[in-house]
Parts: C-alpha cells; structure tokens; sequence
C-alpha cells in the first residue's frame, strides 16, 4: 500500500483502532442521580403517612420518644368515646381480643396511646389496663409538645 498524506500507513491505523477495548467501567452517576431523587420523594411522603384519625392531644413539656424500626402500634380515643387501631375503628367488645390478636404477630410490646383531652381520665387508664392485658407492657402516651411545665413556662 502506500502512506497518505501525513506520512502514516492507513492499514496500521485501522489496527489500532480496532485493538481498543470497550470500557467496561460502571456509571454511577445516573444511578446516584435516581437515589436523590428517591430520597426526596421518600423525605416528602413520610411525614404524609402518618395515623390519620383527628384527635385534639393535650399539651405536654415531656419529649419525644426515641424511633423505632417497626411501625409503632397507635390506639387513639376519639372525642366521641370512639377506639381506633391504628386507622381502624374497633367496638368496645372486641377491643381486648383485638389487642391479643395483634399482640402475638408483633416483636415489639411497645403501643401509643393517643387520647382526645376531653375524655375523663378513668376511661384512658381503662383503656390503658386493656391494652396491658392484652400484652403490651410498655405503653407511650402522645401529646402535642408546648404544655405548662412545673416552673410556670409554657414548654
């Protein structure tokens, strides 16, 4: 053959052209790219998924209580007398069955307990004696931070 213009062979160039080996390195960029916005997503919905049952909680100083890794049990008393689990509304008859029930799918004996302040404290600690014979020992009690302290500040 003969050489070109610039003094190469053209048969040796297409060689080398051919010797290249594809990059078989991994591109992360598009990947860190969908966990950011998977991660903002997850950031924005979260706080959306929480128990939706409309209870005005009574004011407390105390603070919150650390977070599980399981999705903590919520029982909720309603203004109106009403027992919610979770999202579901329970008859008073079943309640204690109820409980058992979920009791012996769950690890965690831990349950919160979301009161309406307007219901008289007997009834809370009734409800609160079921749920310990149900089997769940350790029982929060949900409030809205901001109440009175003992030192006369509002939290």
């Amino acid at each position: 053959m003969g050489v070109n213009l610039n003094g190469q062979d053209p048969v040796r160039n297409r060689r080398r052209r051919r010797r290249t080996k594809p990059v078989a390195e991994i591109n992360v960029t598009p990947f860190v790219d969908v966990m950011l916005v998977l991660l903002i997503v997850f950031m924005v919905a979260a706080p959306l998924l929480t128990v939706g049952v409309d209870v005005s909680l009574p004011k407390s100083a105390a603070g919150a209580l650390p977070s599980e890794s399981e999705e903590p049990l919520t029982v909720t008393l309603t203004a109106d007398g009403a027992i919610v689990i979770q999202t579901t509304e329970i008859p008073e008859v079943e309640f204690l069955t109820r409980l058992r029930g979920v009791a012996q799918e769950r690890s965690d004996d831990k349950v919160f307990l979301r009161a309406d302040g307007s219901i008289p404290y007997a009834r809370v600690m009734q409800v609160m004696g079921a749920m310990n014979a149900a089997g769940f020992g350790n029982i929060g009690l949900v409030t809205d931070l901001g109440g009175p302290t003992f030192d006369g500040s509002d939290g």
